[in-house]
């Protein structure tokens, strides 16, 4: 089992986001996972920095931990080879550490450049075309591909590592999942559905698989709880509102409704192990081997002490329960 950190880049400023790198790895943390977003889910989180200048700063303030994006779309704000090339960087920099998340999108992000946000069917095509374009990309030499969505016109990236990064392609549902078993070297997703592992598996997917786990450090629960209300309630939307509302004031208002009884529902709120066991359970059951933990708590180094000293150990050790096997 491999632990990584999410870092909250919507949430705290590009050097306070590098400095927690650093604390993460001190922490143990095998890997930290970073989001690629242009806007916060909500205005009161405040930031929403440039991810691939911080995956610079941060290969060269670490030196173990890996490094992964959670995740890029490669479609419509970027184009595919922009991303080949960043990532390749990125792979240099961290001499090997890094693995390039993919993902279909949110509108909150990519509508920006007045591109539209097709219907997801388009954005899966649209994701397989991208994923070849970084693949072709990396093989070395001028390339150029003509789809039916993306085109690549006579490019070459120069600065390549020995071996490429792996891809890991997140899922939702069964068509995604099949997408990452065809297209990806590993699965990303947020909720613990057995039937993404599933067909995963069944489509030919054998690489690592990464999960979210919601969870909020304090030490009052009552505390953690209200902290995820003002900031990440948001997380308990869907991904069907998720990846559809364009800006902050849209997942503001989807969410009024949100009280600490279903904050408390869904994370792990608080100090008690136990808890944050439980929570991260199920994604065990579901199969999946690399759980990324998410705090929304108001006191990130005192989170990162809790992992250190009491959850570390615990998470490591969790195996399917026998419902499960």
């Amino acid at each position: 089992m491999k632990i990584g950190y999410k870092l909250a880049t919507e949430a705290f400023g590009p050097a306070e986001i590098i400095r927690q790198a650093a604390a993460a790895e001190r922490a143990g943390f095998d890997f930290v996972e970073l989001s690629d977003h242009f806007h916060p889910w909500l205005d009161n989180q405040g930031h929403s920095a440039f991810t691939w200048t911080l995956l610079g700063a941060m290969a060269e303030r670490t030196d173990r931990v890996g490094l992964a994006t959670g995740v890029t779309c490669p479609t419509i704000r970027y184009h595919p080879a922009v991303i080949a090339q960043a990532a390749a960087t990125v792979a240099l920099l961290s001499d090997g550490r890094f693995t390039l998340g993919l993902g279909s999108g949110e509108r909150l992000n990519e509508h920006v450049v007045g591109r539209g946000f097709p219907a997801v069917s388009v954005r899966h095509a649209m994701l397989r075309e991208a994923v070849e374009i970084i693949r072709l990309l990396w093989e070395g030499g001028y390339r150029s591909y003509d789809g039916r969505y993306l085109q690549l016109e006579d490019a070459r990236v120069f600065d390549l590592p020995d071996s490429p990064p792996p891809i890991a392609i997140a899922a939702s549902g069964g068509p995604s999942a099949r997408l990452a078993a065809a297209c990806g070297d590993g699965l990303f997703a947020t909720e613990p559905e057995p039937e993404i592992v599933g067909e995963f598996r069944r489509a030919g997917g054998d690489g690592p698989r990464y999960a979210e786990i919601p969870v909020a450090y304090a030490p009052d629960g009552h505390e953690a709880a209200k902290a995820v209300l003002s900031t990440t309630r948001w997380a308990l939307t869907g991904w069907k509102v998720m990846s559809e509302l364009p800006n902050p004031v849209n997942f503001a208002a989807a969410t009024t409704t949100v009280t600490e009884d279903d904050v408390a529902a869904r994370f792990a709120c608080g100090p008690d192990p136990d808890r944050h066991l439980e929570v991260a359970q199920p994604f065990v059951d579901a199969g999946f081997d690399h759980l990324v933990l998410m705090n929304a708590g108001p006191d990130p180094d005192g989170f990162l002490d809790f992992f250190a000293g009491t959850l570390s150990a615990p998470l490591r050790a969790l195996t399917p329960s026998a419902q499960a096997a």
